[in-house]
């Protein structure tokens, strides 16, 4: 889902290509907001854990104006050689070498049967979807949810390559899988059933491009399902899912790989975040009409080369505008009742994929590592309703993120689509901004996660 590592595209420094939509000249965008603070050097991202940082855990960071040097880059045809964030198909390895990995530092974190809880699950347990498995794997958090002491304590079977998944008010998580979207009782931890696709996406494959559900969300009144399924080559769609008759009852043409899915707070649209197709697609829940809104804050240019592309987004509860993060430097705001998009200044610089908000209004993103020589390293960026943020260093690319209740702590997934990933979860402390992130052996390539 992210770029081979590289120099970005010329087109990013010098602001051409632009979608009608922005707001902003892009050609100024860039000197209005730079963004201080040192470049990685290109690291080398293996599936183990990095050497001990000797950076500051964290930075408050404030946007406005300073210097900055930004390397031109290769070219919109080395771009597209390198495929970054594009479609394909096949998946690079975690080492890179074509083959799985199999040391010790990327097994899968087995859970362990006597952690198990007789009974219902408890409330608080984390639950992630292993991509890199055929299923999803409960995990205690630990000592007040802090990672301290926490495990994986069962796996359920669910389908092949599991991405995202929600949790309903009624306990049962909808899990979009490869094969269909399974539906599993977290209280008892068991399947439930299986409920296939109607859009036709190939043959059930595992990897970053492979066919089949993604990003899934859950009306606000729980009746329906929402999953965007992957077409490998073409257009996706959402479809519908009755959670009561446990049947699809509807199906929406929405772009290109529909990573994240997300539903309106009045429940009357939902939106694909369109990623190979630079665009959100709303879909009218009630009739199934289509609109397509460009975001594309750096432009189009590259297509399917470009790493420059919407992944994850959020709803705002209080206006309904989607937010959606690009490369730590920019925030796209986009009104999906005018399709107009206003850009804010990001800090992390780095390239970014999942992103939550928590009940106060905070912005949570997951900074996945560089994808430039003068990119920073992975990140959690903590950022308020005001703007201001912090940015938390994370060791390893990272994918997902969700947040407790209570606001106060953070989860976020190490199952990176690519090379680098590693099974576990970084825990953060909100509140305690002096508190060290803990790590925590969870599942297998673990993606999409939700709090139960």
């Amino acid at each position: 889902m992210t770029g081979a590592r590289g120099p970005r595209a010329a087109l990013r420094a010098s602001g051409r290509g632009e979608g009608p939509s922005a707001s902003a000249p892009r050609t100024t965008l860039r000197e209005a907001f730079p963004v201080t603070g040192p470049g990685a050097a290109g690291q080398d991202e293996g599936p183990s854990a990095p050497a001990p940082r000797t950076t500051p855990r964290t930075a408050l960071r404030l946007p406005g104006p300073g210097p900055r040097a930004r390397r031109l880059a290769l070219g919109l045809v080395a771009a597209a050689l390198l495929a970054g964030c594009s479609a394909g198909p096949t998946e690079a390895a975690p080492d890179g070498r074509g083959t799985p990995e199999t040391s010790a530092a990327t097994a899968a974190a087995t859970p362990d049967p006597s952690r198990a809880p007789t009974g219902r699950t408890p409330d608080g347990t984390l639950l992630v979807a292993d991509f890199g498995s055929d299923t999803v794997t409960f995990v205690d958090p630990g000592r007040d949810g802090s990672g301290k002491g926490g495990a994986p304590i069962a796996s359920v079977k669910v389908g092949t390559a599991p991405y995202g998944l929600v949790v309903g008010e009624d306990g049962r998580a909808w899990v979009a899988t490869a094969e269909g979207v399974a539906v599993v009782d977290t209280r008892e931890r068991t399947r439930l059933a299986l409920v296939p696709y109607e859009t036709e996406s190939g043959p059930v494959t595992t990897g970053e491009y492979r066919g089949g559900g993604m990003g899934i969300a859950l009306a606000p009144d729980g009746k329906h399902v929402y999953v965007g399924v992957n077409v490998p080559g073409g257009d996706g769609a959402v479809e519908v899912i009755d959670t009561a008759t446990r049947e699809v009852t509807g199906t929406a043409p929405v772009g290109m790989r529909p990573f994240d899915v997300d539903v309106s707070p009045d429940g009357r649209e939902v939106y694909a975040t369109d990623h190979d197709s630079f665009d959100v697609t709303a879909v009218d829940a009630g009739s199934l009409e289509t609109r397509r809104m460009e975001v594309a804050p750096y432009g189009t240019e590259g297509g399917l080369g470009s790493w420059l592309k919407p992944h994850y987004a959020v709803v705002r509860p209080e206006d309904g505008k989607l937010l959606l993060p690009f490369e730590g430097e920019r925030l796209a705001v986009l009104d999906p009742r005018t399709g107009e998009v206003t850009i804010e200044p990001m800090t992390a610089n780095t390239h970014q994929h999942g992103a939550a908000l928590a009940p106060d209004g905070t912005l949570l993103v997951v900074g996945t590592g560089p994808i430039g020589s003068d990119d920073e390293d992975p990140s959690l960026t903590v950022r308020s309703p005001e703007g201001d943020e912090r940015v938390v260093p994370l060791d390893g690319p990272h994918e997902d993120v969700a947040v407790s209740k209570d606001g106060r702590t953070a989860y976020v997934t190490g199952g990176f689509t690519r090379d680098g990933y590693w099974n576990g979860i970084t825990v953060v402390d909100l509140d305690d901004e002096e508190s060290e992130p803990v790590r925590l052996k969870a599942g297998n390539r673990p993606l999409g996660i939700a709090i139960l």
